[in-house]
């Protein structure tokens, strides 16, 4: 099977109105940013993005929510996002909020075959409302189900012709768990190398998980909150 493909338009054929993506990254840290730039370009409209963020107002998912092209957003930190915050309040945007980790969890799970579990996170607030409650050692949880998409979409460092991936530091957030759990899973990478080339002990992603991979035209990179330390 030959998963390289020449470009992102290529890559991202298939994706159609209505339809569940899961977009790796945590802040602006690890997204695929060339292939939401396509999905703003090709127009897709009611998508429902499971993304542990929305990006910002300009970058990110933010592009996409600035076009209407969200019909709802499965996501746990979205305090960075003006837009998103009116589109939320107004009603127009569907919001599923979920503890960071239960998101992670979820997707996991969803790549590993196991439909629900149980966590206590979220126990006593909005987010436990109808749903299954169990007494653990003493402590209360309550029942996640697994989280799946239509297409997932990752971002890595380097890849291989096989598939295989590479995450550099704090970029590999969420992409690994998000890669396991797409029908389809899509990888933009700043490196491709020829199969064979990437150290197998290194690898975080195994190829078996990609169907389609490409080499991304341009990183931003950008940094989404910089503090610095003033000098004395």
């Amino acid at each position: 099977m030959n998963k390289v493909v020449n470009n992102v338009e290529e890559a991202l054929k298939g994706i159609q109105d209505g339809m569940t993506l899961m977009l790796g990254g945590f802040g602006l840290c690890g997204i695929p940013e060339n292939s939401i730039a396509q999905l703003v370009k090709m127009g897709i409209k009611d998508l429902t993005c499971i993304s542990n963020n929305a990006g910002v107002d300009d970058f990110g998912l933010g592009l996409l929510l600035q076009q209407r092209q969200i019909k709802k957003m499965v996501s746990s930190y979205v305090g960075e996002n003006a837009e998103f915050e009116r589109q939320m309040l107004s009603g127009e945007l569907e919001v599923d909020l979920i503890p960071q980790g239960s998101l992670a969890e979820r997707c996991r799970a969803g790549g590993a075959g196991i439909p629900a579990f149980f966590t206590p996170a979220g126990y006593g607030t909005e987010v436990a409302e109808g749903k299954e409650v169990r007494i653990f050692n003493g402590k209360p949880h309550i029942l996640e189900t697994a989280l799946t998409a239509d297409f997932s979409i990752v971002k890595a460092w380097k890849g291989d012709t096989e598939g295989n991936l590479v995450f550099k530091g704090t970029a590999r957030n969420f992409n690994p768990m998000m890669a396991m759990a797409g029908r389809i899973t899509i990888a933009e990478v700043e490196e491709l190398v020829p199969a064979g080339e990437l150290d197998p002990n290194f690898i975080h992603t195994p190829g078996i998980f990609i169907q389609r991979i490409f080499k991304g035209e341009k990183f931003e990179k950008r940094i989404e909150q910089r503090t610095v330390r003033q000098r004395n």
